[in-house]
């Protein structure tokens, strides 16, 4: 592929290259090269190994640009080999402005530098809907044409297997696809006939001289207008404050009324929805990265999400959705805390877990690979008595049992030496997680009481570790 990227180079510009470098990847099977030529010149070098996606790039590419749109210009492409090269727009992104502005600024909130790159892109969402649509050929749209009732339920199934199971979210599975069938139908009154961007987002938008270019639009289909200013506004990371968005949004519609009328009140309603459903999209594939690639990295974005999804609830949810309702408040309550943990500075995170043996060893989202698991199960098992089968760790007549055994105590004496003794070394060296997790038979009596204590007790001794507790088995108890 690096071969064939060059003699494209080679045909294009009448020249060998001087340099070819490969960028960053971003997490899909794409990758991309610099392509660095004579006299400056330069070139965005890609390949793909699914030939359907690339054909809906290059395709719209041409149709997009044809229409004055700022996306980048396909200077060649071996459709055969999965090859293209296209203009070099840089390397600044909408995002990578963001984190610079906050990393240079002394200010707290959201940098208000980066307002004015937001309303541009805003500015230009329109002319994509709507100019775009009338570009495009949907016959090589990549997967599904249109952002239709398949479409949903595949991003609705994608949180519920990539998301919710790996991260053994409790939840109802009658009561949870009785929602999705009701957010669904919700989702499906709203006017489709547009272009529908699909991954609107601050990493897919270029910034090259202060003026905002377009990336990643090769999942582009007919849908509804609200999604993509939906995704471009809940965008996790970037962590837009609600008064922003709300701002934002208005300034959209604003952008919107000067090519056609808009029932604003109506927008708005279906515009909570389309919420919903991009989170619930980016969750799943936050999963799916995260736990199952085993990419820790795209499991930071989760915390952001979980408090966007807290604020979903307190505002209301745009139709009847208990169980939905119910899910996320799990996630808010498992995930938002990290915040602080996570990304406001420096600092060591006890990831503690109880788990059953049964199902294998809990999933590691620190990415740091280490720690210490704990088995339990040389210890008396109150599960094996009538009156403690239906209780857990967290019940006092279980605490008791535990704790009148010479063996529980002996056991809690070498959990706390050993993991004080860790915890003192990573903080003396900066370090930023520790996992410990504790397994018995069932993961409901002893694995989750010594979980319990381990956290009491570094509350009570080490206040400058943040501690995540989680009951892996919570939603199999009796």
């Amino acid at each position: 592929m690096r071969e064939r990227i060059i003699e494209l180079f080679r045909s294009h510009f009448g020249s060998d290259p001087e340099a070819v470098l490969e960028l960053a990847g971003d997490g899909s099977s794409r990758r991309y090269h610099r392509i660095r030529g004579p006299d400056g010149v330069t070139a965005i070098g890609g390949t793909g190994p699914d030939r359907e996606e690339n054909r809906a790039f290059l395709s719209y590419s041409a149709s997009l640009r044809g229409v004055g749109l700022p996306v980048p210009e396909i200077y060649a492409a071996d459709e055969d080999a999965g090859v293209w090269i296209e203009e070099d727009l840089g390397d600044t992104t909408l995002y990578s402005a963001i984190e610079e502005a906050r990393s240079s600024g002394s200010a707290e909130g959201f940098p208000v530098a980066v307002i004015p790159a937001y309303e541009r892109v805003l500015d230009w969402l329109p002319r994509f809907q709507l100019e775009g649509h009338e570009a495009v050929d949907y016959s090589v749209a990549y997967p599904r044409a249109a952002f239709d009732r398949q479409s949903i339920q595949w991003d609705l199934n994608y949180f519920k297997y990539h998301f919710l199971k790996l991260a053994h979210i409790a939840f109802n599975e009658q009561r949870l696809e009785r929602d999705f069938e009701m957010l669904t139908r919700f989702l499906l009154q709203s006017d489709a006939d547009h272009f529908l961007y699909r991954d609107f987002q601050s990493r897919n938008v270029m910034l090259r001289e202060g003026e905002p270019w377009f990336i990643d639009y090769q999942g582009g289909r007919r849908g509804a207008l609200p999604y993509d200013v939906a995704s471009l506004l809940y965008d996790a990371k970037a962590d837009l404050p609600d008064g922003l968005r709300q701002r934002l949004l208005e300034h959209y519609l604003d952008a919107l009324t000067e090519y056609r009328a808009v029932d604003r009140e109506k927008f708005e309603i279906e515009y909570r929805g389309y919420v919903v459903v991009r989170i619930l999209q980016a969750l799943g594939a936050y999963g799916y990265r995260g736990f199952f690639e085993r990419k820790p990295r795209f499991l930071r974005s989760v915390p952001y999400a979980a408090r966007n999804l807290a604020g979903i609830v307190n505002r209301g949810l745009p139709a009847e959705l208990p169980e939905l309702e119910s899910v996320f408040g799990r996630i808010a309550d498992r995930y938002a805390s990290e915040l602080v943990a996570g990304e406001s500075g420096p600092g060591l995170t006890v990831y503690l877990y109880s788990f059953s043996y049964r199902r294998g060893y809990p999933e590691d989202v620190s990415g740091h690979g280490g720690g210490y698991v704990f088995d339990c199960r040389a210890l008396p098992n109150p599960g094996r008595l009538e009156e403690y089968k239906t209780l857990t760790g967290l019940d006092p007549g279980v605490r008791s049992f535990l704790e009148s055994r010479e063996e529980t105590s002996a056991f809690w004496d070498h959990v706390r030496s050993l993991v004080s003794s860790q915890i003192d070394t990573y903080l003396g060296r900066d370090f930023s997680a520790l996992t410990v997790s504790f397994g018995c038979t069932g993961g409901q009596h002893r694995s989750v009481y010594f979980a319990e204590r381990l956290a009491a007790h570094l509350a009570d001794t080490v206040p400058k570790v943040r501690v995540q507790l989680h009951h892996r088995e919570e939603p199999y108890w009796p």
